[in-house]
């Protein structure tokens, strides 16, 4: 999870404070907006679950610790819970036991490198394992138990989720504008994750400008990530484009203010977060052959071992590295489009000839194999066996609202449409 970039700003507007028209627009929201019953829109404001601590420092996770001794750590790559256990004392049968009976509960393969843990240890020479503490996330830890009994215990934090508004305007790109206003940078991926088919993020110009509602989750007063976006507006001098939720079809969908869905038929790009080095060119020169020919491909700089995804829904054609292109990926996405991805430095796992793939699956990573100077995804696309410029692809749009759905769809729409209207001029005050 990206951590939070706060810079001492004040928080967006709670969707609760400012504007007295939200109380009644919540109740439209969660009576016609089908929310996830895993997934609401807002959530009881309820105490920290480990409250019990603040108030009494010699309890944590409810153990009473001041018979234990203390020790906090880290999982280091490559290590298995037993090795950790033997540290302290148990025995490979206790371990056994343990993992066994907490099949269910705690699947001890999934053990996180990184994920931090505490445990506690008596405090005689023997310095028995007591309680081992896995945080398996800011709201989920797993306690383990070597008393009388040896069985692991999920202990999960309740958090409550704020509904906030903010709003921004592009300088040099939708990251930098999150960090300026003191935004958390995971709304650049749900920005771009729901824009993806109808925005290009790498050609965004100063000016151009977004508005939105999401859900960002407290433990307390901590803020530790953001949830769903709500709805959206981006704004350029070329185009409106609402972002409008709502399930159809048992899967939830962004459209726009005309009710066609935001989802392409094609990603805008392969790779998120990356530049443009070299674009569509009938006569280039190469970096390398130093001869002038045509480039029929978008260069996209980026680290190496960057995931490159597949732009659509398709079959792999060949998987395989060629001279020139190095690794290299081909997809036939239907019996007009095809593209290619060269230069990788591997094939995500499965990839092969033959292997269906969805929009969005993961199917290689940055590299420079073949003719390349550096570090890049030179990606291809061809219409009926013909390269054609990437960036001006027009991909039509998947299914609109369905007839049925109209009206349902219309009252989203206005409820959306509003809040952001009435929250703009709050903040405009």
């Amino acid at each position: 999870m990206i951590s939070k970039a706060r810079s001492g700003k004040k928080n967006p507007p709670l969707l609760s404070t400012g504007c007295y028209l939200v109380p009644v627009i919540l109740s439209v929201i969660i009576s016609c907006l089908t929310c996830r019953p895993d997934n609401r829109i807002t959530s009881v404001a309820v105490p920290h679950s480990d409250s019990a601590s603040v108030k009494n420092p010699s309890l944590l996770f409810g153990i009473a610790v001041d018979s234990f001794k203390i020790t906090r750590g880290k999982i280091r790559p490559n290590r298995f819970l037993s090795e950790i256990f033997e540290e302290y004392g148990i025995s490979a049968a206790e371990t056994d036991r343990i993992i066994k009976d907490s099949r269910g509960v705690f699947n001890a393969r999934e053990l996180k490198a990184g994920n931090s843990f505490t445990v506690l240890t008596d405090r005689d020479s023997s310095a028995r394992l007591r309680y081992f503490i896995y945080e398996n996330d800011p709201t989920l830890y797993y306690i383990f138990q070597f008393n009388d009994s040896l069985h692991v215990t999920p202990y999960r934090i309740v958090t409550t989720t704020k509904i906030r508004y903010s709003s921004l305007t592009i300088e040099t790109s939708l990251w930098d504008a999150l960090i300026e206003k003191g935004l958390n940078p995971e709304l650049a991926v749900d920005l771009s994750d729901i824009y993806a088919w109808t925005v290009d993020f790498f050609g965004l110009q100063k000016g151009d400008s977004f508005r939105f509602i999401y859900e960002e989750h407290y433990i307390g007063d901590k803020s530790i990530g953001t949830g769903r976006i709500l709805c959206a507006l981006f704004t350029s001098p070329e185009k409106h484009i609402y972002a409008i939720p709502m399930i159809q079809d048992g899967k939830e969908s962004y459209y726009d203010s005309t009710g066609n869905s935001l989802r392409k038929e094609f990603l805008k790009a392969p790779l998120h977060f990356s530049r443009i080095t070299s674009g569509f060119s009938s006569a280039r020169m190469h970096p390398i052959l130093r001869i002038v020919r045509p480039h029929y491909g978008v260069d996209y700089a980026a680290p190496p071992g960057t995931p490159v995804h597949s732009i659509g829904d398709g079959t792999i054609i060949s998987a395989s590295v060629e001279t020139e292109a190095g690794m290299i990926v081909r997809i036939r996405h239907n019996s007009v489009y095809s593209t290619a991805y060269m230069h990788m430095s591997g094939f995500a796992k499965g990839v092969g000839a033959g292997v269906k793939v969805k929009q969005g699956d993961v199917i290689g990573y940055v590299g420079s194999t073949g003719f390349a100077t550096g570090p890049h995804l030179d990606f291809r696309f061809y219409k009926n066996g013909y390269a054609v410029d990437p960036l001006r692809v027009e991909a039509p749009p998947v299914e609109p609202v369905k007839e049925e759905n109209l009206d349902k769809f219309r009252k989203i729409r206005a409820v959306m449409t509003d809040l952001l209207d009435s929250f703009s001029r709050e903040a405009a005050k």
